[in-house]
């Protein structure tokens, strides 16, 4: 059989649903961005609520901002690591099956992706609980910060279980091509998670004021709620998958975990990379944490809308080359790396041109503004890289090859976390220099990103699916 052509479609594919006739055979661009957009919009919402959650806890003050901030980084590495991650594995496994019209192995997917999710999470909140303290301090973390940081992260890592269910049954729905799912779930989570925070945090009628803990709490009820909410839509008769136990199986282990885990250790080194840029600022002050804090929250809000478009490319790209169109499935990578570069890049020059108007939502301290301000002057021109290189990416994941993206991402780690912080730490570097070696990282990501993903022989058949 000739690798570049598509395979012959088995008789079952007539009756396939509409939604993967499109995806095989219908317009790229549409097709695209009606499968992302739910997914965007869903969790803009979602980081607008983290958002939100960040502007309730700054009137506990400097410190408790501090402390969550330290925090944050390790929170994201774990939902990276659950969605984009292990979950891009369990969406590019699910589906390639769906592509090669493997419904059986489909729905088996589904339970292995929750077994995956109890180890994981499980693993976190084991993390969390030994090495907190330890890592926090390393951060620069003291006194009041740090007791923000220990108790916040203490009670949402407790519910690190739920977090990862949530991620990687809403990862297999959007693998099926169902995208209003999750959507769904995730909004109405994000209306509950807005509605409890101010109380918990601040105090309400009978409600205690609890501080910091009680965002950690909203966090963790959201998350629960969720993954239960998942598991009985996957329980019924209308779900695309199909939640039931089965026997567990090493080979779709391996479909979940060959993609997963590599794609993991990106997360985990892009998530490195903030941390390790953290503890550099932190030898700045705390003024210097808080403000590096805000600013970044505006890299994390570019997140969503990269990955609500990277779980449409992994959709697209994982059935067409399940169906063995792979010429196809590379020109849908493209498309959406050009759309994730045009967004983010706007996104880039609007702060960099005006970073006082994003700081100046969170913090009224001149000094806190300041720090923001200068990183977002300086990174912020880069944000185009970073989209682009997120977004082929997530296409590597549809092709089952995604070794030398996250090889891309090692590099800018190299630069942007241990040149950036040795600069610091050994040779006194200004903030400013830190600042200009993380966009340089930035951009070195996304130009070795393409050139990894470029080549026509990524989308071709590696092995018989």
């Amino acid at each position: 059989m000739d690798l570049a052509s598509p395979r012959k479609r088995s008789p079952q594919a007539g009756a396939a649903p509409k939604a993967k006739l499109d995806i095989l055979d219908g317009s790229i661009t549409p097709t695209l961005l009606r499968l992302a957009l739910p997914t965007v919009i869903v969790l803009v919402v979602q980081t607008g609520v983290g958002v939100a959650e960040t502007y309730f806890i700054s009137f506990l003050g400097t410190e408790a901002m501090a402390g969550v901030t330290l925090v944050f980084p390790v929170l994201m590495l774990m939902q990276m690591m659950s969605n984009g991650g292990i979950g891009g594995g369990v969406s590019s496994a699910v589906a390639r099956s769906i592509g090669a019209n493997r419904r059986s192995d489909a729905d088996a997917l589904v339970w292995h992706s929750v077994v995956l999710a109890i180890v994981f999470g499980l693993a976190f909140s084991i993390a969390a609980i030994l090495f907190g303290s330890i890592l926090y301090r390393s951060m620069g973390a003291t006194g009041s910060a740090l007791s923000a940081a220990l108790t916040y992260s203490g009670i949402t890592f407790a519910g690190s279980i739920p977090i990862w269910i949530t991620a990687l049954l809403s990862s297999a729905l959007r693998g099926a091509g169902n995208v209003k799912v999750p959507a769904i779930v995730i909004v109405l989570g994000a209306v509950i998670m807005l509605a409890l925070s101010p109380p918990l945090i601040f105090g309400w009628g009978p409600i205690p004021a609890l501080g910091v803990a009680g965002g950690g709490i909203a966090v963790v009820a959201y998350y629960l709620i969720a993954a239960i909410v998942l598991a009985l839509y996957l329980r019924s008769s209308r779900s695309p998958l199909k939640l039931k136990a089965v026997p567990l199986e090493r080979r779709l282990f391996k479909d979940i975990l060959g993609v997963g885990l590599l794609s993991a250790v990106g997360t985990v080194q892009v998530n490195l990379t903030v941390t390790l840029v953290t503890a550099a600022v932190g030898h700045f002050g705390t003024d210097a944490i808080a403000g590096f804090g805000i600013a970044s929250r505006l890299d994390y809000l570019q997140i969503p809308i990269i990955f609500g478009l990277g779980t449409a490319i992994v959709t697209m790209v994982g059935i067409n080359m399940g169906a063995g169109q792979f010429d196809r499935a590379r020109k849908i990578s493209w498309i959406g790396a050009g759309i994730a570069f045009g967004i983010t890049q706007a996104i880039g020059v609007a702060a960099a041109l005006f970073p006082h108007i994003w700081m100046a939502l969170f913090t009224s301290d001149p000094a806190v503004n300041q720090m923001g301000s200068h990183y977002l002057q300086i990174v912020a021109p880069a944000y185009g890289a970073v989209g682009l290189g997120l977004a082929l990416n997530f296409a590597s994941q549809g092709t089952g090859r995604v070794l030398l993206p996250v090889l891309a991402v090692t590099v800018r780690m190299i630069i942007a976390a241990f040149v950036g912080w040795s600069a610091v730490i050994w040779y006194g570097a200004s903030m400013g220099m830190l600042f200009q070696i993380v966009a340089l990282g930035a951009v070195a990501y996304g130009a070795l990103t393409a050139a990894a993903v470029l080549p026509k022989r990524v989308f071709s058949l590696r092995r018989k699916d």
